[in-house]
């Protein structure tokens, strides 16, 4: 958060605040479609909650630096395809993304986000850690 709020500041550059917060697992999912319809929710509310604290926290870091900031943020399966699609509606120059360091049994389990938008990407990736 922090290097590519100074990276704004001295490129006079306004960010593009993106969170992408996956969609419920299917394994997760019941037959019973009253227990589905609450998991749904209780997913939906965890993610607009985390995403908001995530997103107001940014937004206040970027104002108090006098960067311009811009909020957005999606549910989605394809996190990698969410990000690279909303940085060109967005018309972003450069996407700037922060690795989690999870290690290679993490990546293995969860794969690499990241070396899947610096292999995909039309823009400049810029990985923080």
């Amino acid at each position: 958060m922090d290097g590519s709020i100074e990276l704004a500041q001295q490129l006079g550059a306004t960010i593009t605040g993106f969170v992408v917060e996956p969609d419920l697992p299917l394994s997760v999912m019941s037959n019973d479609a009253q227990t589905s319809a609450e998991r749904i929710e209780r997913h939906a509310s965890k993610n607009e909650a985390h995403a908001k604290s995530l997103l107001d926290q940014f937004a206040q870091r970027a104002q108090a630096a006098g960067v311009g900031f811009v909020a957005s943020h999606v549910t989605a399966y394809s996190v990698d395809q969410a990000i690279m699609d909303e940085a060109e509606k967005a018309g972003c120059d450069m996407i700037v993304m922060v690795t989690h360091g999870r290690g290679p049994i993490g990546e293995f389990v969860f794969g690499s986000h990241t070396k899947s938008i610096i292999a995909r990407s039309k823009l400049p990736v810029l990985v923080l850690h």
